[in-house]
């Protein structure tokens, strides 16, 4: 009975390749790009326990064990710093990066002007393409001392100025404040796809019944959304341990009064290779993976409690 089972599966097997063998072979580029990128630089992480150095190469290098993971939680390493710079900016940034973009998204749903709903869904959509470079330089015409706006402002309601960019207690929530500026337009189209999709015979029976508005958003809109609110929120959670090198840098460069307060893991693995070598960068990259893999499986599991068994896998 084990060699029928075996066999049909066999055969079954190679009846699927040879019926869409078109099919697999338009998948081979793919797949070879996949492999390449993805599977055979793997090799690379077993620099994570060496003492890397060119000329010995990955294998030969000399073994370390744990020592580059210690001296990144050591008292003489950043570690514990850019760690929690990361898991702030990002928590924060994850949960008006929620409830800001959900928010836009229920109030262009609820705009019944067709030119003022579109107009107003271009301009929320804006920011996202433009650079972190260009966001620096915004930032800086508010905030820098002598000319910028919010010291104005400051200056018009009697009030002594702010040097910003000597004051690093205000950038965590600048950069997180960026960030959600910069992608809840992107964002908030997805929700309203979501939205595109209600059944509106819905909301035309809750306000036969009486319902206001604000009754409808709350009991039927958000409710609807949740499936679709506990997905990206899942992908995001994914990535909580990684900083975004690019808004970092792009926002403060390299304002070293700034670094210790704003510098993310990302940009620590950047400075740790020109500094500590590939061996000790390797070694924070990999610990990103780990923790961002063991994060997005709790909130997977986490989220299928709260949404009737629906996760993302």
């Amino acid at each position: 009975m084990q060699s029928k089972g075996r066999d049909g599966m066999s055969k079954g097997f190679l009846y699927e390749i040879k019926k869409h063998r078109i099919l697999y072979l338009m998948c081979v580029p793919a797949l070879i790009v996949l492999m390449m990128f993805s599977y055979i630089p793997f090799a690379g992480v077993w620099m994570a326990f060496t003492d890397f150095n060119v000329v010995d190469g990955i294998f030969g290098s000399k073994f370390v064990g744990l020592d580059n993971f210690q001296y990144f939680f050591s008292k003489h390493s950043m570690g514990w710093k850019v760690t929690y710079n990361t898991l702030y900016i990002n928590f924060f940034g994850l949960i008006l990066g929620i409830i800001v973009p959900v928010s836009i998204a229920v109030l262009i749903h609820e705009i019944r002007h067709k030119t003022y709903k579109k107009l107003a869904q271009s301009m929320m959509f804006f920011p996202y393409f433009i650079s972190w470079v260009v966001v620096g330089a915004i930032l800086y015409g508010i905030f820098s001392t002598d000319v910028g706006i919010a010291n104005n402002i400051l200056n018009f309601f009697g009030l002594e100025p702010i040097r910003w960019y000597s004051e690093p207690k205000y950038w965590k929530w600048i950069i997180i404040l960026s960030s959600v500026w910069k992608w809840s337009g992107y964002s908030s189209i997805i929700y309203l796809a979501a939205m595109s999709n209600f059944d509106g015979s819905l909301y035309e029976a809750a306000k036969v019944d009486g319902a206001s508005k604000l009754q409808r958003i709350l009991h039927l809109t958000v409710p609807m959304l949740k499936p679709t609110i506990i997905v990206l929120s899942l992908l995001s959670v994914g990535r909580i341990f990684y900083g975004d090198f690019g808004m970092v840098y792009g926002i403060v460069g390299n304002n070293p009064v700034l670094a210790e307060e704003v510098t993310v893991i990302d940009t620590y693995v950047y400075q740790s290779m020109r500094t500590l070598g590939f061996s000790y960068s390797t070694a924070i990259g990999l610990f990103q993976s780990l923790m961002g893999l063991i994060l997005i499986t709790a909130a997977n599991k986490a989220a299928k409690k709260i949404n009737d068994g629906e996760g993302l896998f």
